[in-house]
């Protein structure tokens, strides 16, 4: 079994595969683990679906636990609060966790390590992949040169620029939103300053745009949207991202910044999933905008639902299995996770005072609800588009 991406969402498929018996190999370009600046959010069925695997445990020790999220009016204060103590009930993980993407990545490699048929070969790129009727075949380019490397089935986890997708001829369906955010971390105390503050928060900004506040261990993450009619050269500056946070919570003192981090926001799907013995996971068959920390999960429950099925279909039940995995998970990428994620930017990207008002007077109401709140966190938390997913055969 062949997997291309040493990713979270590869790295999922590969021990759920190893797990299961199923001798894995996954390649990756990358010389190791990067500690970049990506997702930070794991959802409770993410962490209800890793704890079979010990990851959850781990994941808890090095991240923190946020029994609640918010959208807040700023610097007013005036928030709708979401907590997700009323789905105690239906996951045994019931907050969010903030936690760096880089650490599911490195415990996923160490529990790897355990399975002696589970092999990570890093530095290593994949230029090409084909199939047929008896297997996969991929070619790899390395520091020694080049290489053929054959394989029952290949799961294609590499990302959005994906090779496995474009080898396949899967086109790449969506839009590219025409702002750059910023990406900035500090280790400023915003919780110092914000009375109430979540380690989750999404801001509108009187006067101004928005920006969003995630907490991880030992910093903040600041999600920055600068002004689209200046250059973003010119936003990516020092003295602009001094400007950005002095804007957030004015300081006598200048901000400790320890990463900066442009990037542009897809909303992208493939046309398919994949066929015969290559399926796409992850990044590679879908992108979203990172509102509402849906990405990286959404590609975990992929990579589970695809790892599970390839192992039956390897037990001998029929290839159609893997139709239903594009049958189950894309609908639900297309019409939970893309539009909802793009329902989270819109919201936050809304500048008429009055509107954003409105919308966070909506957002209070549904949080005093209780039957409205529980299903608003069945939605947001990823649990009611699984529940859909299971329901299609």
């Amino acid at each position: 079994m062949l997997v291309a991406g040493a990713g979270p969402v590869g790295l999922t498929a590969a021990l759920a595969l190893a797990d299961a018996g199923v001798p894995v190999q996954v390649i990756e370009a990358a010389s190791g683990i990067e500690d970049d600046l990506r997702a930070s959010t794991f959802h409770p069925p993410t962490l209800d679906m890793l704890d079979a695997f010990g990851i959850t445990q781990i994941l808890l020790e090095q991240g923190l636990v946020c029994p609640e999220w918010q959208v807040r009016l700023h610097p007013l204060g005036e928030c709708a609060r979401f907590n997700l103590s009323v789905l105690s009930d239906v996951t045994a993980h019931p907050y969010r966790l903030q936690c760096e993407q880089y650490k599911l990545s490195r415990a996923l490699l160490a529990k790897l390590a355990d399975y002696p048929h589970a092999k990570v070969r890093f530095g290593t790129a994949v230029s090409d992949a084909a199939q047929d009727a008896d297997g996969v075949r991929l070619e790899l380019t390395h520091c020694d040169g080049s290489e053929t490397l054959r394989g029952s089935w290949l799961i294609g986890a590499d990302g959005a620029r994906s090779l496995v997708r474009k080898a396949l001829g899967v086109a790449f369906e969506g839009k590219t939103y025409p702002e750059t955010t910023i990406l900035a971390t500090t280790t400023f105390a915003f919780e110092d300053h914000l009375t109430g503050l979540s380690n989750v928060t999404y801001c509108w900004q009187v006067g101004a745009g928005n920006f969003s506040l995630l907490k991880v261990p030992g910093r903040w993450r600041v999600s920055i949207y600068p002004d689209e009619n200046r250059p973003i050269e010119d936003s990516l500056t020092p003295e602009a991202i001094e400007a950005a946070l002095q804007a957030i919570v004015p300081s006598s003192q200048a901000y400790p910044v320890l990463e900066v981090r442009p990037y542009r926001v897809h909303q992208r799907i493939a046309s398919s999933y994949g066929a015969g013995r290559i399926w796409l996971a992850g990044d590679a068959a879908h992108l979203n905008s990172p509102a509402g920390g849906m990405g990286m999960n959404g590609g975990v429950h992929d990579a589970l639902n695809l790892a599970a099925r390839l192992v039956r279909v390897m037990r001998g039940e029929s290839a159609e299995l893997l139709s239903q995995y594009e049958r189950q998970r894309r609908p639900i990428a297309l019409d939970q996770i893309l539009k909802q994620a793009d329902a989270n930017r819109a919201r936050m990207r809304e500048r008429d005072p009055a509107a954003r008002r409105d919308a966070l007077h909506k957002l209070q109401a549904i949080a005093a609800d209780p039957a409205e709140l529980r299903q608003h966190l069945l939605r947001t938390s990823m649990i009611e588009g699984l529940r859909q997913s299971e329901q299609i055969f």
